[in-house]
């Protein structure tokens, strides 16, 4: 491809060299730089691209990309030097020329919140899927297209990697995909350039913010509305207390679903149901001007929120045009992994693992383990290292008033010791008067609390979901929750 077609679309200004110069690929590391690739200088939070541009030219960059023009004069002649306003989108524009625009070729869906973006992009994939249309999906559990899956460093990933996949996604024959679209991202300018079809937002609380995230409550919230200015149509909850901001500055048609009589959307008869091995929640949808939807649905996960992230899919699939039938049928068969996957034990305890990591998902997944509960309920849970101290006592306060007991342990520790951690997460629970044992290896506690579990319990595993490591000291080492209970309910 050439310089001049890569730059189609990217404000730019050439300081040396030309415009005809054959680009072979585009880099935003200067270890992956080959011959002939252009090299785009990005700024991250811990170092700058510009300070890399020398091992770019070594490895044959053809040409380089800087916000800073004054690098220009300390490339050899024959590189080609372009100054932009900012590498990160120029990154996410240049990408997207060089794989083609593959979003423009697929049904693009967006999802953004604070909890409830996997499971809901989930279930999108499986109501389109029922309804024969093959669909990508990237995430927080990595990118899928069709059998194949692949890990991504991010839960929404670099623009680069972005385009890359969604251009094997056109290969592979999909149609359409659904991907999770983080704060972090947009304020990154990961998604920049791609107009979405549709995009979802499921609901907004304080998480995200503090050293390498986001500054304050406010940014967090702008980053979120913003996607809603890069899209066609917006489908919002309107139970969210943030639902009138993130319209207001909204760009985009929007349709709106929640409880409240003026939903587009809206959710009836909700009610909790419990089997032998399902705990889960029915529903009735009223879709309002024109009523063409009045039906019950039923999804086999449990709590309010399931009904929330079930009705915003349900919402985005029949606007591509799924069938009320084919989506009921579709719902009954939604499995996260990760996202409260549920297991009886032969003592007749239930077993729960889940991914939620912060007070309000801790809130919502206790909150609703004890609308189902006949014995007692034992969370299992750890903080992150070198995160937000605050987000740990809100942990120990939602866990503390909500669980009977509380069993801590490590999550990803990072450079931070486990006792420390864990002492924050104490004086939450202290707070609220709650019951707390510590337990350091997470594998112990596991044991430790399904051990212990007697009838008509439900042992919750919190924190870390599909994950498969423990961090400790930059090093992420094999850890599964699935494992640790599959050992725990086998040795017992």
């Amino acid at each position: 491809m050439r310089l001049r077609d890569l730059c189609m679309n990217t404000e730019c200004v050439l300081l040396q060299g030309d415009y005809l110069k054959e680009i072979n690929n585009v880099s935003y590391r200067s270890t992956d730089v080959a011959e002939g690739d252009a090299f785009v200088c990005i700024k991250g939070a811990r170092t700058d691209g510009h300070k890399y541009i020398h091992e770019a030219v070594a490895n044959g960059a053809a040409a380089v990309f800087m916000e800073n023009e004054e690098y220009a004069s300390e490339l050899p002649e024959g590189v080609t030097a372009v100054k932009v306003g900012d590498g990160r989108r120029a990154l996410a524009e240049l990408s997207a020329a060089y794989f083609g625009y593959p979003a423009r070729k697929l049904i693009t869906i967006g999802v953004t919140g604070t909890k409830g973006k996997t499971t809901t992009a989930h279930i999108i994939k499986r109501i389109l899927e029922a309804g024969g249309r093959k669909t990508g999906m990237i995430g927080t559990t990595g990118v899928v297209i069709g059998d194949m899956k692949y890990e991504s460093a991010n839960t929404t990933p670099e623009s680069y990697e972005l385009h890359r996949a969604m251009a094997d996604m056109v290969r592979e024959g999909c149609s359409c995909v659904v991907m999770e679209v983080s704060s972090q991202a947009l304020k990154l300018d990961r998604t920049a350039g791609i107009i979405f079809d549709y995009c979802i937002y499921l609901n907004l609380s304080e998480d995200h913010i503090g050293p390498g995230e986001h500054k304050d409550f406010r940014e967090y919230l702008e980053c979120k509305s913003s996607l809603f200015r890069q899209c066609r149509t917006g489908i919002i909850n309107i139970d969210d207390r943030y639902a009138e901001q993130i319209e207001r500055g909204a760009a985009c048609r929007i349709l709106k679903f929640g409880t409240c009589e003026e939903a587009d959307y809206r959710i009836m008869e909700t009610e909790p149901y419990k089997t032998e091995n399902v705990m889960g929640m029915s529903f009735t949808l009223r879709r309002n001007e024109p009523e063409i939807m009045n039906c019950k649905f039923t999804i086999n996960i449990p709590g309010a929120f399931s009904v929330t992230n079930a009705v915003a899919a349900i919402a985005v699939c029949s606007l591509i045009g799924v069938g009320a039938d084919m989506i009921a049928e579709a719902l009954m068969d939604i499995h996260v992994k990760g996202r409260t996957e549920l297991l009886k034990t032969a003592a007749g305890a239930y077993v729960m693992i889940d991914f939620a990591h912060n007070r309000a998902s801790m809130e919502s997944v206790l909150g609703t383990l004890r609308m189902y509960l006949d014995g007692r309920l034992i969370c299992i849970f750890g903080a992150g290292g070198d995160r937000s101290r605050e987000r740990r006592f809100g942990m120990g306060e939602a866990a503390g008033r909500l669980a009977d007991l509380c069993i801590l342990t490590e999550d990803n520790p990072r450079t931070e010791k486990v006792s420390d951690i864990n002492a924050d997460i104490i004086t939450g629970i202290s707070h609220v008067g709650g019951h707390y044992m510590e337990i350091e290896n997470r594998t112990e506690a596991v044991a430790y609390g399904i051990r212990h579990a007697l009838p008509g319990d439900i042992v919750v595993i919190l924190g870390k979901g599909h994950e498969s490591y423990i961090e400790r000291n930059g090093v992420r080492e094999h850890y599964s929750d699935h494992e640790a209970v599959q050992q725990a309910v086998e040795s017992h």
